[in-house]
């Protein structure tokens, strides 16, 4: 299986960075080709630009997004690691998928409406918060965060979403409660990378 991981958080002593290692070295334990888009390690330009529009106008890509979206044709599996910020992706991710799911890769419009050009395609999807399971519970922010991103933004290109955990207020949790947590994502990974 042919494995894209976008992350996006700019500390690499966080806990966003923890989940990516384990991720990465459960999959290539386990035999995956594993490629890592570091989107504040690229220093990836989220900045949807003038330029960005001529280009789908004229059916191509910019470079830098070109390059991008070869990466998501070739991944079988696309895994996300980020932390959910103001109850959404940081920007730097929401930058991503303005400039590389753009009309003509990532969806088309038919006389029937909108149609998914990245069919075939999975997606897991890995989460830190800072706040408490509870209040997400509660205040329906877990049903709003898959609705925004699993169906607004991946099933709408076509892309399945068959894996979502979200790790819960991370910055006040125990280092055994945080070790927990890793062996947690290193099962659901040896889960997905065994289907």
């Amino acid at each position: 299986m042919n494995v894209l991981v976008i992350y996006a958080h700019p500390n690499p002593a966080s806990f966003n960075h923890a989940i990516l290692e384990t991720v990465v070295k459960t999959l290539q334990n386990r035999g995956h080709a594993c490629t890592v888009r570091d989107l504040y390690g690229i220093r990836f330009d989220p900045i949807l630009a003038p330029a960005d529009f001529d280009a789908i106008q004229k059916g191509s890509a910019r470079p830098d997004v070109a390059d991008e979206q070869r990466f998501v044709q070739a991944a079988d599996l696309l895994v996300f690691i980020h932390p959910i910020w103001w109850f959404s992706v940081p920007a730097i991710l929401k930058g991503w998928i303005d400039r590389v799911f753009t009309y003509g890769f990532a969806y088309t419009v038919t006389d029937q409406g909108p149609a998914p050009l990245l069919r075939g395609k999975k997606a897991a999807i890995f989460n830190t918060t800072g706040g408490a399971e509870a209040a997400y519970e509660q205040g329906g922010f877990h049903t709003a965060l898959k609705a925004v991103f699993e169906t607004g933004t991946l099933a709408f290109c076509g892309i399945e979403t068959i894996h979502h955990r979200f790790f819960h207020a991370v910055p006040y949790v125990t280092p055994e409660e945080r070790t927990a947590m890793l062996l947690q994502a290193k099962q659901d990974v040896e889960r997905l990378a065994a289907s």
